[in-house]
């Protein structure tokens, strides 16, 4: 079914009144290393009042490599909420399981840091990178038990003080309603008539509302590890969940698990923990850790600790070291427990030379430095509270954690805690998307995998029922999008539908390509 590329004559009786009215930014796109371009776009920050106060928002382009064929732009949402669009274009624009050499050809790639985000008047909740990076360094870990939910409750509380004490001018304008906005002038500021979009994750809920808000304009989106968009905003009517639970990730997350069990069986000696029985050991391990954690590295693998580590999944590269971990632990099973200060005192001595804590921080509780160029984790609230409507009562919280733990075993409680601080959140700042979902659009391509920890299959087909015109391609494989789980069937599909508007078959699935592990 071909899609169109140039618009209709028609005018859009749908289209969002108060982006219409804000004038076309105007974009000086200049060179910035490595065949890309750079430029600023200037939106307002309330689209109620637009000539009151503008913010930059910061763009990224790589330019298509046939201009002659060149169909137009490919704007490019990788999710979070909260990371920058432009450092991820930078790192993946020529991951060709992502975007294949063809698809290069045929479309300037543009990304952008989303209002409240990196280079885009972004969200500081903290004096300075010193400040935050203390917070998060010592942020609880996920309680594995009543008795533990206390600190983790006050440091999500503390959290959203902050925010809304040091960033009360913009949190009431950083919901995904005024991205579609910022996105529409994007559009036109390119240039294009229509929208070509590729949004992955969060991504797929901002393609979503902006085919709603503005569905005549739409010619192809592909939404890429998809979600339940009422789910996002509301949930089920008369049901008062955390977003998370609403959308189901517990389920997720342990299909997941068992696919990567599955395949580091299969994977043999190329995964740590395939020796013996993995279910068998993974029981072992919850065994000890619910009598008392395990010293390892310095560090305490309590029960939260050990369920968390357990669920990052999203990436299966990274189930390797997820399978390393478990090892790890289950060899160290019987062994007392040595508080952890004792451990670190140890450790510090025979490593006083070597450098400790590189890694990425990714979110909350994470290791690795975290300056003030990255605000990931106060612009991942800043937006999701903005969106979603959530139990403000903590006692809910705790009842769900038991139950949902007694639904899901294990992984469970992981859906009820991952965004507890919108419980806290401004009232002023929180403007969810009330629809409608179902207005008629150019069809819309939904890819989603098999097993997915972060947005489930379940709440994929829901949302795919939730458009007018929306049409699922499975992968049978696990993990988080198509940014992760590598997938050629899958690129061509995409690929196929963004340059000529070819869909796949209806009820068509896509292998992928080999084990993680191998």
């Amino acid at each position: 079914m071909p899609v169109p590329v140039s618009a209709d004559a028609t005018v859009d009786p749908y289209v969002d009144a108060l982006a219409e009215a804000v004038p076309t930014p105007t974009l000086q796109w200049t060179d910035c290393d490595s065949g890309f371009s750079c430029a600023t776009a200037r939106v307002p920050l309330d689209y109620a009042h637009p000539a009151d106060r503008s913010i930059d928002l910061a763009l990224i382009k790589l330019p298509a490599t046939d201009p002659a064929h060149r169909i137009g732009t490919l704007f490019v949402n990788f999710g979070g909420p909260g990371r920058s669009g432009v450092d991820r274009l930078r790192q993946r624009a020529h991951w060709p399981w992502l975007f294949s050499d063809a698809l290069r050809e045929r479309f300037d790639l543009v990304s952008w840091d989303t209002r409240g985000v990196a280079n885009s008047a972004p969200v500081h909740c903290f004096p300075d990178a010193t400040v935050q990076g203390q917070f998060f360094a010592t942020y609880p870990a996920m309680p594995g038990t009543p008795g533990t939910e206390a600190p983790f409750f006050a440091a999500a509380k503390t959290l959203a003080d902050n925010c809304a004490q040091r960033a009360a001018d913009l949190l009431p304008h950083l919901s995904t309603e005024n991205t579609a906005r910022d996105l529409d002038l994007l559009r036109r500021a390119v240039g294009d008539d229509k929208l070509t979009y590729h949004g992955m994750s969060y991504g797929t809920y901002l393609g979503a509302l902006y085919a709603n808000m503005f569905p005549g304009r739409v010619r192809a989106m592909a939404l890429d590890g998809s979600m339940d968009f009422r789910g996002n905003a509301f949930g089920p009517v008369n049901t008062d969940l955390p977003l998370d639970t609403r959308q189901d990730v517990a389920t997720g997350i342990a299909g997941t698990f068992d696919a990567m069990l599955d395949a580091c069986v299969a994977a043999g000696p190329g995964c740590a923990f395939s020796e013996g029985n993995p279910r068998e050991k993974w029981q072992r391990i919850l065994e000890r850790v619910r009598r008392e954690p395990i010293s390892w590295d310095g560090k305490r693998y309590d029960y939260g600790t050990v369920v968390a580590a357990a669920g990052e999944l999203s990436n299966p590269a990274a189930w390797s070291r997820v399978a390393a971990t478990l090892q790890q632990l289950y060899d160290l099973r019987e062994t007392p427990y040595l508080p952890t200060d004792v451990l670190a005192e140890a450790a510090a001595l025979v490593r006083q030379d070597a450098e400790i804590g590189t890694g990425s921080a990714e979110g909350l509780g994470g290791t690795g430095a975290n300056t003030y160029d990255d605000n990931y984790t106060e612009a991942f609230y800043g937006t999701q509270c903005a969106d979603s409507t959530v139990p403000r009562d903590e006692r809910r919280y705790s009842a769900l954690a038991t139950s949902e733990d007694q639904r899901v075993p294990v992984f469970g409680r992981l859906g009820v805690f991952d965004t507890l601080s919108c419980a806290y959140w401004p009232q002023s700042a929180v403007h969810p998307y009330t629809g409608p979902l179902n207005r008629p659009t150019a069809p819309i391509l939904i890819i989603n995998s098999r097993n997915d920890p972060a947005t489930p299959l379940a709440g994929a087909a829901s949302g795919a029922a939730e458009l007018a015109n929306a049409h699922l391609l499975v992968v049978e494989g696990a993990g988080h999008t198509s940014m992760y789980v590598h997938s050629t069937c899958a690129e061509a599909a995409k690929r196929e539908y963004l340059t000529a508007g070819t869909l796949p078959a209806a009820g068509a699935t896509c292998a992928i390509d080999g084990n993680p592990f191998s």
